[in-house]
């Protein structure tokens, strides 16, 4: 079992992407910027690429972004996407593609708010290097300076780690720690007090990609500044920006007119069944916003914290940020490059021998997002979808990025990130797609499972037998499970949720006065007592 497998991010993906966008209705690329490179003479060893990028070559790549979107939603179905290109300080494209829900004829447009699931990380991280330069707090800081009550497995950890190390992925909490919390119904402080209960690995050493972990470095943020982080992010960079219909609040999302559904694959069709919430991971995965809006956001980027003349964030506290901290994807061989992540971006190199600085977003239960920006040539995309990811948004990076450096799609890129994405939707478990044994052994009599069985990580689960059904009840929301008779003393579940794909099974195993529920004990956690 995948602990907390969130779809948030996918590091090993996005360290494939080269770059890649598209957009609504905004201005084409009639007068992009003029600015030249600067000659190999001016450029540090590290800073020279390995090919030339002509005059012109970037209007040439935008103009080609209509026909791969469109060829991209015929392919897939998906119902809809949003594009937008930066280049130095104008909006050369933005436009959508599909409507933002299946049904009906409401087009997203390049103002239609999505939710940008892990893209949300590469925002929040400017929220905290404007914090940065304003000198309220450092990427150096130890979070337990700003949240006395937070605490990790090992103290000498607790009291090290730093805003920096979350953001790094470097805490050494394991993948997707706490995800599964959250799919419970416990709250954001409720998960990041349960962290402490978490075994870890070697600390700075080990790169495990955490939404709560990146949820606490924002939070002793937020406590340093002496605001929530919704109104943080709002005060430093949504509303200095113009970014009108951005925001950190799920609610906010909900509200909006002009709003994108999330939706996901069923019998061959797109449907709008789930929406998620992802208020207690916000610092994570619960922006939304539009692609006209993060347009505003790259431009700041692209012009080092810069904004119509005025230093919203200060370049050497975003320089960090935007640059490698971490191995993410060590190279496979010899010849093989490797992927880095800096406190909220992945940094990587690309066949062009150009850094990337990129970001996917991933919800399971609808949303496939990503952002490219090569700082060597000014140029950054980005694309949002409404349907659970399938490489979508990364491949139209992908495609444009080829174009941009080497003017023409020199990869495969459909059909490596639709392989790339395939294993996503797989169930979880190891009955998943299986029949119960023809020989199997009968339970013993149901009441005889009754009970409160204890877990200082999880909280309580209770079974309980009704009508000659046994159930299975966790998390402050009381979800409840069926328990069905599979052999013995083990009986099988459903579990759901965004890190459960439809079909997943997993087991529920009795044993005298304990309990341990596989879906639950990728960490070792999983054991219940009676």
């Amino acid at each position: 079992m995948r602990s907390g497998r969130n779809f948030l991010c996918l590091a090993v993906v996005c360290s494939m992407v080269v770059l890649g966008g598209c957009t609504d209705d905004a201005p084409t690329a009639s007068s992009p910027p003029t600015s030249e490179p600067a000659p190999p003479s001016d450029l540090s060893p590290g800073q020279v690429a390995g090919v030339d990028v002509p005059s012109g070559r970037i209007d040439e790549a935008v103009g080609k972004l209509d026909g791969i979107a469109e060829e991209l939603m015929a392919s897939s179905n998906i119902p809809g996407m949003a594009i937008a290109v930066v280049h130095g300080s104008d909006v050369v494209y933005s436009k959508g593609f599909g409507v933002r829900e299946v049904g009906t004829d409401d087009p997203v447009d390049g103002d239609s708010v999505f939710q940008l699931a892990s893209l949300s990380k590469s925002v929040g991280a400017t929220v905290i290097a404007s914090q940065v330069g304003a000198g309220v707090i450092d990427w150096s800081t130890p979070v337990v300076s700003e949240l006395p009550w937070f605490a990790l497995d090992d103290p000498w950890v607790t009291e090290n780690i730093t805003v920096g190390d979350f953001y790094a992925h470097r805490s050494g909490l394991p993948e997707h720690a706490g995800d599964l919390l959250e799919d419970l119904g416990y709250d954001r402080r409720q998960v990041l007090e349960r962290l402490r209960e978490v075994p870890l690995d070697p600390f700075r050493s080990t790169y495990h990609y955490t939404n709560f972990g990146i949820t606490a470095a924002a939070e002793a943020v937020a406590a340093a500044s002496g605001k929530d982080w919704d109104t943080l992010s709002q005060d430093t960079i949504y509303g200095p920006l113009g970014m009108t219909s951005t925001s950190s609040s799920f609610s906010d999302y909900m509200a909006r007119a002009d709003r994108a559904v999330p939706h996901v694959l069923v019998d061959g069709e797109y449907q709008a069944k789930y929406q998620r919430q992802p208020d207690p991971q916000t610092p994570a995965g619960g922006v939304s916003s539009s692609v006209n809006d993060l347009a505003k956001w790259l431009t700041m980027l692209v012009a080092d914290g810069t904004h119509d003349g005025r230093q919203l964030v200060d370049p050497d506290a975003l320089l960090p940020a935007v640059s490698a901290q971490i191995v993410s994807s060590p190279s496979a061989t010899p010849d093989s490059r490797a992927g880095y992540y800096g406190f909220g971006f992945n940094v990587s190199t690309s066949a062009a021998g150009r850094t990337t600085v990129s970001h996917s977003g991933a919800f399971a239960l609808g949303a496939g997002t990503n952002f490219v920006w090569i700082p060597s040539l000014d140029v950054a995309i980005v694309v949002l979808t409404n349907a659970a990811p399938l490489g979508i948004a990364e491949t139209v990076t992908a495609e444009f990025a080829d174009l941009v450096q080497f003017g023409e799609v020199r990869e495969d890129w459909r059909t490596l990130y639709k392989n790339a994405f395939a294993g996503m939707s797989e169930p979880e478990g190891e009955l998943a797609g299986t029949t119960r044994p023809s020989n199997a052994a009968e339970p013993q009599a149901l009441s005889s499972y009754e009970g409160v069985y204890q877990n200082s990580y999880w909280g309580p689960a209770t079974v309980t037998e009704v009508d000659q059904q046994l159930t299975l009840t966790l998390g402050p929301d009381g979800t409840t499970y069926e328990l069905m008779p599979w052999d013995g003393d083990t009986f099988t579940f459903e579990p759901s949720g965004e890190n459960a794909p439809d079909g997943s099974i997993s087991q529920a195993t009795f044993d005298a006065n304990t309990l341990t529920l596989e879906f639950f004990d990728g960490d070792g956690l999983g054991r219940f007592t009676k």
